[in-house]
């Protein structure tokens, strides 16, 4: 591949992008949420106590209700899990973490709809997605050839 004016203009608008992204305020809150949430010793023991039952888990899923300690362990993670997505500084950190894919995944569909309409982008949240045949909804039962 050679290098080109045209790649070369490409690469600058590319930085131009990143930095647009890094100093966005969506960044900005994961960054803050992340941080709040590893500072915090008390929760980051929470998280690899919980990531030590993970792997047991893990373990106890490979031979199912068999497992002598399956009872235990399974309800052992479910409460270790209630209590990580109940601390308010995790939900704020997945909030975060939702918002900012939120942000790549609209970057992302501007991106495929500039080269074709006909692109298909991946995206995590459904709501994104316009590529529907019906856009918000036919109410006819699928006779659109949509999905519904």
């Amino acid at each position: 591949m050679m290098m080109t004016s045209e790649w070369a203009e490409i690469l600058d608008e590319v930085d131009v992008l990143s930095k647009m992204i890094r100093s966005s305020k969506e960044i900005a809150t994961l960054q803050h949420a992340y941080n709040s949430v590893y500072s915090d010793v008390e929760l980051v023991e929470e998280i690899a106590s919980f990531q030590r039952m993970k792997e047991q888990y893990e373990d106890v899923q490979r031979f199912g209700k068999y497992h002598p300690d399956y009872q235990t362990i399974m309800k052992s993670i479910r409460l270790q899990k209630r209590k990580l997505d109940l601390n308010d500084k995790i939900a704020a950190l997945k909030v975060a973490e939702n918002d900012y894919q939120d942000l790549l995944d609209e970057i992302s569909l501007l991106i495929g709809k500039t080269v074709s309409e006909a692109v298909k982008v991946p995206v995590s949240n459904p709501f994104l997605n316009s590529s529907s045949s019906c856009g918000s909804g036919c109410g006819t039962g699928g006779s659109c050839s949509c999905s519904a």
